[in-house]
């Protein structure tokens, strides 16, 4: 049974407690004070218990980014949160405590066993993300809706439930159902499904099955076509082109445009802005096809500079394996003599080839390196160079477009201007043959009103497309500069690494010279 914290002293779970934990489940004897000397690194442990602690809020769990395994059950728990840092947690227990709600769980898309076991639940709910799920145990809850239980179908790995003890169990029909329902489960409250169970509850739920199946098949179909359209658009907007392939930027100008709407219902003006949103949309998709061609082009670039640079790293890393191998094949050679030498001369001139052959090989593969990073920095001007030449073509090809829209617009606004000075004529002398609506007549009081309207109308319009302009080029010189300051980072990592790692490797040939006792040869 969950325990009240009304009779106990409720606890947080805090650095004191996980160091005392992690310290009694750690190694023990000789290792384990050795341990506590030097201390353990949470993020080394891979299993943790908190059971029986009377936790009433789980926290301070950030640091265990590699546990796969955590207890939690036998506390007073009310709430599953602080866990979004376990992404590698596969088992978890928070059996006998007082959940009332599944949440929280968000992040664990490796959680295989999840035990909930003797707690205050009552709806399944809020696990989507756990697709690893292979075992539930959910027995001893308040889970009392049978058609609830269909929520457990998006879980295909799921092979082991238990709900025994809920209100649903009590259902004359619950074994059935569920069994026909979650037909990839193959244990069922602690019991093997038998094939003649599965059978009856095929044959009872068959037509019902069809249907939910019909409609899954469904709802997975717009999922993916949700999906594949996200990803569609976030490659357009890695073209900065995004929404440019349809009318949406001529909409975005009108929509924002109260004075424009009402001149939109200008008797006659139809065909004008009709004429004007063809033109208009047709150069937004020229924008939108250069775009995408051109994020094809640099995306090839960007390709083909990687695998220059991979290729390089590789040829580089084989000469400097080459001459390692050829010194590890010397190495064994002249131990070998040092072993059967006894004539201290010998020895002494052996240890100082052997010195002078490690310098020279900490030379050689240094060497390597430095070319290595002269190469490299070499193909990486050289790509930034290509780069920035592209996106200048790019941008300066895409401003002529954008150009072209805005003389479209300038060409639309004298049409219009034109046409309302007609009309205006028309009202001032009464000879309007149609009725104007009352928003758009009171725009007609005299010429400077109609003329301001237009000219805030005309404002509008070009603010929008200088907007997306200066979108476009920004966005542009941003991606450049962010694209070239990550790869500088990681070839100033890289070099770094690798020069920790010739001289962790060269010290070390050193130390087994300096570590091989001479004075027991030559006694031998």
């Amino acid at each position: 049974m969950s325990r009240l914290y009304d009779t106990v002293e409720p606890a947080v779970v805090d650095d004191e407690m996980l160091k005392k934990a992690v310290e009694e489940q750690g190694p023990k004897d000789e290792a384990g004070r050795i341990a506590k000397q030097e201390g353990i690194d949470y993020w080394d442990v891979l299993s943790l218990r908190l059971d029986f602690r009377n936790i009433l809020k789980i926290d301070n769990l950030w640091q265990f980014k590699e546990l796969t395994k955590l207890q939690l059950d036998n506390n007073i728990i009310e709430k599953i949160e602080g866990l979004d840092a376990l992404v590698n947690l596969r088992w978890l227990d928070l059996s006998f405590n007082n959940i009332e709600v599944i949440e929280g769980l968000n992040h664990l898309s490796k959680l295989e066993d999840l035990t909930l076991f003797n707690n205050r639940i009552s709806r399944l709910e809020n696990m989507d993300s756990l697709s690893a799920l292979h075992v539930l145990s959910l027995g001893n809850n308040k889970v009392n809706q049978l058609d609830n239980l269909i929520y457990l179908r998006r879980f295909q790995n799921l092979r082991t439930l238990n709900l025994s003890g809920n209100p649903v169990c009590e259902d004359p029909g619950y074994k059935l159902f569920t069994v026909a329902y979650l037909s990839h489960l193959v244990y069922l409250d602690f019991r093997l499904i038998d094939e003649e169970t599965r059978q009856k509850a095929h044959s009872l739920y068959e037509n019902k099955l069809g249907e939910l199946m019909h409609n899954e098949q469904q709802a997975r179909s717009a999922l993916l076509e949700e999906k594949r359209k996200a990803k569609e658009l976030e490659s357009h907007k890695e073209a900065y082109v995004e929404f440019l392939n349809g009318p949406n930027l001529f909409d975005a100008m009108y929509k924002e445009d109260p004075e424009g709407n009402k001149l939109s219902m200008l008797p006659g003006i139809q065909d004008i802005l009709k004429e004007f949103r063809e033109k208009f949309v047709d150069f937004c998709y020229k924008i939108f096809e250069y775009g995408t061609k051109e994020y094809d082009r640099r995306s090839h670039e960007v390709k083909e500079f990687n695998s220059c640079m991979d290729d390089a790293k590789h040829e580089n890393k084989k000469m400097a394996t080459e001459h390692i191998d050829k010194f590890e094949n010397y190495k064994k050679k002249l131990f070998s003599e040092l072993l059967t030498s006894n004539d201290p001369d010998i020895q002494e001139q052996k240890v100082s080839e052997y010195n002078s052959e490690v310098s020279q090989l900490w030379d050689t593969v240094m060497g390597f390196e430095m070319q290595l990073v002269d190469q490299l920095e070499e193909t990486i001007k050289d790509f930034e160079r290509n780069l920035t030449d592209m996106m200048s073509q790019f941008v300066e090809h895409v401003q002529g477009l954008i150009s072209q829209l805005r003389d479209l617009e300038n060409v639309h606004n004298e049409k219009l201007l034109e046409m309302c000075m007609l009309v205006l004529e028309k009202v001032v002398k009464n000879e309007m043959s149609e009725e104007l609506p009352e928003d758009l007549r009171m725009l007609f009081v005299d010429k400077d009103t109609i003329v301001n309207a237009i000219g805030a109308s005309h404002d509008v319009h070009l603010v929008k497309i200088d907007n997306r302009e200066d979108e476009i080029v920004t966005r542009s010189s941003g991606w450049i500069s962010s694209l070239m300051q990550s790869i500088h980072r990681a070839e100033c990592l890289r070099n770094r690494q690798r020069v920790i790692e010739i001289s962790n490797f060269v010290e070390h040939l050193r130390d087994e010279i300096d570590s091989f006792d001479l004075s027991e040869v030559v006694r031998a």
